[in-house]
């Protein structure tokens, strides 16, 4: 339980980073530099633990459509999505991943919800739409769809990379795996960088500098890794339903840093985001064979 609530509250404090982040670089470098820092990190490290590389080209294909996913599209979309979009309405609208990867995962992986479960996820994004709907429909908000389409983007590529991960859980080492992954992901980055951006323009100060590390090393490298390990005993869906508690994360950060409000229709869909967990964590998700109970030891 501590290693899943714990990748959820580093995801939560990825955009409030990412917006300071991109006052003081282009987008797509900024995030480059991101994805590869994390990914060297955490190749280095499986390196010197003398964990073994990925075998097979099954895996192989896993891992390029986690990094094609996860980092390409993933930051991609969550790094444009920022300049549009408050950290805090950010962090609610890219949770609409649960939907979209309990419908993969049932066709990819053979994992079904529960009418309980299926319920849950209603409620949970219900609680989101409840959360996004008075700035969405309060008009001249074009910039703003604009926002909230770049963050659809991130959530499907992570949609992706999630079921990919749960694929080959438990078949590679974690360390080796994540840190593939990322540099896979950063290869397009880079290209897509390197022809719409001017890379030289990155402000090299302590404040880019420690929102770079804080991201590569704690909000990537780190939470992929916890990710990936939560993925090898706990079904998907029932691990995704704990994305809902990212948008509560994400809001008290930004109550607490950018001033943002939280007002009564706000609260209402805090409310509904945290049933929708409660359901389908406590009986409504159906588990594959041999793997343990999000309820136990993580």
């Amino acid at each position: 339980m501590f290693k899943i609530v714990a990748a959820m509250l580093l995801w939560a404090a990825c955009y409030p980073l990412i917006t300071v982040g991109i006052k003081l670089a282009p987008h797509l470098s900024f995030a480059t530099l991101r994805a590869v820092i994390a990914g060297l990190a955490l190749v280095g490290l499986a390196y010197l633990l003398r964990r073994p590389l990925p075998r097979g080209a099954g895996v192989w294909a896993a891992l390029c459509m986690m990094g094609i996913g996860a980092t390409t599209l993933g930051f991609l979309g969550m790094f444009h999505a920022a300049e549009f979009v408050s950290p805090g309405i950010a962090t609610v609208i890219a949770n609409t991943q649960p939907l979209l990867a309990a419908g993969l995962a049932g066709i990819v992986l053979g994992e079904r919800l529960q009418s309980v479960g299926k319920a849950g996820l209603f409620i949970g994004f219900l609680g989101i739409i409840v959360i996004a709907a008075p700035q969405l429909f309060s008009g001249g908000q074009d910039s703003y769809i604009l926002g909230i389409a770049y963050i659809v983007l991130a959530a499907l590529g992570v949609t992706v990379s999630n079921v990919m991960i749960k694929k080959i859980a438990g078949k590679t080492d974690p360390l080796m795996a994540m840190g593939l992954q990322l540099l896979i992901g950063s290869v397009p980055l880079a290209i897509i960088a390197g022809m719409t951006e001017d890379p030289f323009a990155i402000q090299w100060c302590f404040t880019f500098i420690f929102v770079l590390l804080a991201l590569a090393l704690f909000g990537s490298a780190l939470v992929y890794v916890l990710w990936m390990s939560v993925l090898t005993v706990v079904p998907l869906n029932q691990a995704n339903a704990f994305s809902f508690l990212v948008p509560i994360f994400g809001l008290t950060m930004g109550v607490l840093f950018y001033g943002e409000a939280i007002g009564w229709l706000k609260m209402t869909g805090i409310f509904l985001a945290i049933i929708g967990v409660v359901l389908v964590t406590r009986n409504g998700a159906t588990r594959d064979s041999g793997e343990k109970p999000l309820s136990g030891s993580i």
